[in-house]
């Protein structure tokens, strides 16, 4: 939206000139921004990301169209089922006042004013915490520019937020979004421990072997055999602070009923026998095979190292997940599925 300096346009075209990319993104605990360029050109770019940082200046013009922008954009996205079913989950599994469940509505784009988004700015971008992440070919001096441009910056703690998590008490959920929807959005959740919990390395191999990649379970039987679904997952959420397990898929409106049972047929499966060697083997090899490819490269290797980071974990943490694979064991894995894989745990949303 342009600083005291420069208009929006002219902070584009910038960035432009000097052929390099910028972008902006804002997740449930963190916001960053990201600059991919030359390490000749930072001398000329990093002063204009500090300026980004730091005057910023919210033109009431730029935010009356933003506001416009995203009431359209929420106007449309309201009338797809996945879209209510991503809102409505996060709400059941953490309520929705806390951060995690809450979700935007028109109403409350209209009563954002400008004095608000300065306020938020001033605690979070310019007192906050900053936390700079580099790779690629650095420059030797690398260090001293980015000491020069944000070395005075005040790098502040993030004030505490402890919001509890209200959780709703019903269980099963049926939406009718649009009656004449031919395709159901389907979202079975439970609450689940964050990356510090003891269990969370072993059940990221559970949840592989469940519907963590294409030659999972769920995707070998809902997929594959039943053909109820282009395709079905499973994942742990990125959460900083609590997190949950979800299995997210969309399917004809006809067949959604049937797809929850097979879920619930594949944890069934999962507590009840002991998965054979040559299927651990393979998730085995498929786990350590991504990991492999998300070190392909000094990007991908800082993003991992931003995960790691950013979940306030240590170096250990990545060579205790290596080890965590290659040593569960199918008595361990039959034991997490019983402690979390009951159907009975979990949200079951369906939206149409």
């Amino acid at each position: 939206n342009g600083t005291r300096n420069k208009t929006a346009y002219q902070l584009n075209e910038h960035f432009e000139y000097y052929g390099s990319y910028v972008n902006r993104n804002c997740y449930n605990e963190t916001a960053t921004i990201t600059l991919h360029c030359l390490a000749r050109h930072l001398e000329a770019l990093l002063p204009v990301v500090r300026e980004m940082l730091v005057d910023a200046i919210f033109p009431e013009e730029e935010i009356r169209i933003y506001k416009q922008n995203m009431k359209q954009r929420l106007n449309v996205n309201m009338k797809k089922s996945d879209f209510v079913a991503g809102r409505l989950i996060d709400v059941y599994l953490y309520g929705e006042k806390h951060p995690y469940g809450k979700y935007s509505s028109a109403e409350d784009f209209d009563a954002l004013q400008q004095e608000q988004i300065k306020a938020f700015y001033k605690k979070y971008y310019q007192q906050g915490r900053l936390v700079i992440f580099a790779s690629g070919r650095l420059p030797t001096d690398l260090e001293e520019q980015l000491n020069k441009y944000f070395g005075d910056l005040p790098n502040g703690e993030i004030p505490s937020i402890d919001t509890p998590i209200t959780p709703a008490t019903e269980k099963k959920y049926r939406i009718i979004n649009d009656e004449a929807g031919v395709q159901g959005s389907i979202r079975l959740a439970r609450p689940f421990p964050n990356r510090h919990h003891p269990d969370f390395l072993k059940a990221q191999v559970l949840n592989a072997l469940f519907g963590g990649f294409f030659g999972s379970r769920l995707m070998l039987n809902i997929r594959e055999d039943k053909g109820y679904t282009y395709g079905i997952h499973s994942y742990l959420q990125n959460h900083i602070s609590q997190s949950a397990w979800l299995v997210s898929t969309e399917a004809g409106r006809e067949v959604s009923e049937a797809t929850i049972e097979e879920v619930h047929k594949e944890m069934k499966d999962l507590r009840e026998e002991l998965v054979d060697d040559e299927e651990l083997l393979l998730v085995r090899n498929y786990m350590m095979g991504s990991i492999l490819g998300d070190l392909d490269g000094p990007f991908q290797i800082m993003a991992r190292w931003k995960n790691i980071i950013l979940n306030g974990l240590d170096e250990k943490y990545f060579y205790d997940s290596m080890a965590a694979i290659k040593s569960v064991t199918a008595e361990e894995l039959q034991q997490l599925a019983q402690k979390y894989l009951n159907p009975e745990d979990f949200y079951e949303l369906v939206v149409v």
